[in-house]
Formats: C-alpha cells, sequence, structure tokens
C-alpha cells in the first residue's frame, strides 16, 4: 500500500503506426488494476514501417489524447522497436552481474551489427542461479539516436518519459502477467499483428528467445478491400473491425494468415536445429490485425497448432468506468504493449 493511502500509478504509453494508446494502471493494491484507457487514430502516413514521417502530427496526437485524459506533465512508460533494437540470446563467462556490465560492451561489439559507439545496450542473466562456466544473458541493443529521438517527441508533447522499455519486452510482460501458464508450454509464440508491423516472440518456458518483425500488418487487408471491393476507408476500417460482414472476406484473411504464418516459420527455423526436437506448440495473437475476422482460425489451420486470441485484461481487473465510452472487449487486444508498459513500476 502506498504511504498514506495514496494511489500508486504508472502509465503505458504506445505508438503505433495507427494509434496512440494509453493505458493507466493502480498499483497500490495488491492485485494491478487498469483506472485508464485511451486510443487516438494517427492520420494516414504519420508514421510509415515505424519510422516517423511528420513528428508534428505525432506529436499533436500525444498531445491530444493526454489533454482529453486531463493529465498535464505526465510521467509515462514507452517503448522502442523495429529494426533499430537487436535482442539476442547470448552465452558469455559466468560472472556477477556487476562485472558483467563492465564488459558487456566487448560482448556486444561480437553479435551487435551496428557501431557499437552509437548504441544504447543492456542485458538480463537469464540463468543466474547456474553453476556452469557459461551463462546465459538476454542482450538488447538499440540505435542511441532512437531513443533521443522518441524521447524529444515526448518532451516535445508535453509527457516525460521516465522508462524506455522495448517492446517486445513489453508484449512479454503483459502476456506473462495474464496468461502465466503458458510459461509451463514450451515452445509459444506470441504474434502481434500491427497497422503495418506484425512482430513475432518466440518463448521458451516463458523466457523470450527470439523476435522478430514481418513486413505485414491490418494495413495491407484494408487497402485490398478498397482496391478489389471499391470500398471507401471507412467501409474498409468497418470490415477489419468486425462492425461489418462482408461475403468472401475469408480469402484474403487466409491469404494474410499464410504471410504470418511463413514469418513465424522462418523466426522459428533455428528450432529445427536443436537436438531436443521441440517446436512451437502454441501461438497467441495480439495487436488490432488479430481482430480481423477469421483470423485466428486461419492462422491455426495454417500452422496446425493451437491458437488463441489473447485478452489483454484475462486476469487485470479494470475499472467500469476507465474506458469512457471505448469498448474494452474490442480495444483488448491492441493493448497488451501499452498494459505491459504500464505494469512496469519506475
Amino acid at each position: 500500500m502506498s504511504l498514506f493511502g495514496r494511489k500508486r500509478t504508472s502509465i503505458g504509453l504506445d505508438i503505433g503506426s495507427g494509434f496512440v494508446k494509453v493505458v493507466e494502471v493502480d498499483h497500490s493494491s495488491d492485485q494491478p488494476e487498469v483506472v485508464r484507457v485511451a486510443l487516438r487514430p494517427l492520420p494516414p502516413d504519420a508514421i510509415v514501417e515505424g519510422e516517423i514521417m511528420d513528428y508534428g502530427l505525432v506529436s499533436e496526437a500525444v498531445k491530444g489524447i493526454f489533454a482529453d485524459l486531463g493529465l498535464k506533465n505526465a510521467n509515462v512508460v514507452t517503448a522502442i522497436g523495429g529494426h533499430d533494437v537487436i535482442i539476442k540470446k547470448i552465452e558469455m563467462d559466468r560472472m556477477k552481474e556487476a562485472d558483467a556490465r563492465e564488459v558487456i560492451r566487448w560482448e556486444a561489439e561480437q553479435h551487435v551489427p551496428f557501431d557499437i559507439k552509437s548504441v544504447e545496450l543492456d542485458f538480463q542473466i537469464l540463468d543466474p542461479e547456474g553453476a556452469g562456466p557459461q551463462m546465459q544473458a538476454l542482450l538488447v541493443a538499440a540505435k542511441r539516436e532512437l531513443v533521443d529521438n522518441k524521447v524529444w517527441l515526448l518532451q516535445d508533447a508535453g509527457v516525460n518519459p521516465i522508462i524506455i522499455d522495448v517492446d517486445a519486452f513489453a508484449l512479454h510482460n503483459a502476456f506473462q502477467h495474464n496468461y502465466p501458464e503458458a510459461a509451463a508450454e514450451g515452445i509459444i509464440a506470441l504474434v502481434n499483428i500491427g497497422h503495418e508491423t506484425t512482430q513475432v516472440n518466440i518463448l521458451e518456458n516463458g523466457v523470450p528467445i527470439l523476435t522478430r518483425d514481418i513486413p505485414f500488418g491490418s494495413r495491407r487487408i484494408r487497402e485490398d478491400l478498397q482496391r478489389e471491393r471499391g470500398l471507401t476507408a471507412e467501409q474498409a476500417e468497418d470490415v477489419v473491425q468486425a462492425r461489418e460482414a462482408l461475403d468472401d472476406l475469408s480469402r484474403l484473411v487466409e491469404s494474410a494468415a499464410d504471410e504470418v504464418a511463413v514469418g513465424i516459420e522462418r523466426a522459428s527455423a533455428f528450432l529445427m536445429t536443436r537436438e531436443d526436437g521441440h517446436y512451437v506448440g502454441r501461438i497467441f495473437l495480439s495487436g488490432g490485425g488479430a481482430r480481423i475476422p477469421g483470423m485466428t482460425e486461419a492462422l491455426g489451420r495454417r500452422m496446425n497448432v493451437p491458437t488463441q486470441l489473447v485478452n489483454s485484461f484475462e486476469r487485470t481487473p479494470v475499472q467500469p468506468n476507465a474506458a469512457a465510452d471505448l469498448s474494452i472487449d474490442e480495444a483488448a487486444p491492441m493493448l497488451l504493449l501499452p498494459l505491459g508498459l504500464a505494469l512496469r513500476v519506475a
């Protein structure tokens, strides 16, 4: 309990290609509780393939969503991701964490394809209780320019980034909080289908071991619907969001599922070289693209493994008035990343 009973809250801010998303979590009780949720669409092409094309438009969207929430100078937890972030499981000589921090930059030089002087580094020892001469660590490297640009954008928008996480870790954090039993299921794929990019996270016994981005998102289906069916942008959005039905949508969905499946197969190809013979045994889908009618079923058929849609609030209570006019049930798959950020406590 917080001192004098005050609420202890944290705010997760996710700036995606399609929406700015905010989740606020109250940590003052034994169980984290969602107290506010908000979404604001971004103008088309404000962010393309993860790169901000118009900082002014994105900054205004961030300002607007916090103004709507009545929050000024908010402290936020946000994330970076994409091709300028490297996440890799490595082996290094066993040592204490403090000693590892002294040598991690040298270790990173062997694994990071960037100028090591231009990156921010962090790591986590995966087997701290191990006794062997080698230990496994999860190495994270991000281009410093990417971090600096994110900080500048948020400060310009009037919010204070107190933690900058990696989107793959935030997704894993929220997933593990809501589906702790999945940690005992061996190898699973947590697949987040966004507006332009799909992120594949391979987890082994609850530990992230690999992440890959696929250049596919729900935007592709929207554009196909407009081009092939003559729908307006608004009509295509209604179909993708399951607000309107469309005959023969399944053909487009099957094609999309096949593209996502190929990405999962390529990301997990290294599993075939392992002696234990284990492979991806289950898929969990999140992100706005996961809500496309038939996507979960089509991907499950294509991969021939159990596939289910993630509920970001499966085990995270949400206050009744947290989302105002927003439907929590509809938005839940889109909110796994900002929830994972908000679950962090500075």
